[in-house]
């Protein structure tokens, strides 16, 4: 078991993003962004080798990502549906992965296996993900699909808040 550290802010920035182990050590690189079909992101050693990607395939509602280990494909993330937790599946890993939108807390399984854990921690120095992964073989997938969740939540936070401001406008209208 492994945990992991990622600022949450810059998880689906546009920026490079260390990601650091429980000492503070920096142990893997972020790169990338998402926004638009086709766009993807990578987690990479510190020496410069790829380890796993995440790449948006399809981009609406139903948007879904393929999901990498160094350049084979694992797996395919999708959000099932969504009522009072959000409910995702990697097909061909055959993970669940459950989320609370509004606490920011995420567990993966494959089938009564804890795989990951992602909840949102508060410090001095901002806030971040905490990222237990049991095996490490997985990190670099988990990873993957820790930012692919994260720009889940983003995206479900900026519908909300659209949502809201068309209802005042009409109410003030």
């Amino acid at each position: 078991m492994t945990i992991y550290y990622i600022q949450q802010s810059l998880l689906s920035a546009k920026v490079r993003t260390v990601i650091k182990d429980e000492e503070g050590r920096s142990v893997f690189l972020l790169v990338g962004s998402w926004g638009t079909r086709g766009d993807s992101i990578s987690i990479y050693n510190l020496e410069g080798g790829i380890l796993g990607s995440a790449k948006q395939t399809k981009f609406a509602v139903k948007s879904q990502f393929d999901i990498y280990r160094f350049h084979e494909k694992v797996g395919s993330l999708s959000r099932i549906f969504s009522i009072n937790r959000d409910f995702y599946y990697v097909k061909k890993l055959r993970w669940v992965a459950i989320g609370d939108i509004p606490h920011q807390d995420y567990r993966i399984y494959r089938f009564n296996e804890l795989i990951m854990s992602m909840t949102k921690e508060v410090s001095h120095q901002g806030d971040f993900y905490k990222i237990v992964i049991q095996d490490d073989d997985e990190a670099a997938i988990c990873l993957c699909i820790a930012a692919v969740l994260d720009y889940w939540t983003r995206k479900s936070n900026k519908l909300e808040e659209l949502a809201t401001q068309k209802m005042a406008d009409i109410q003030l209208g």
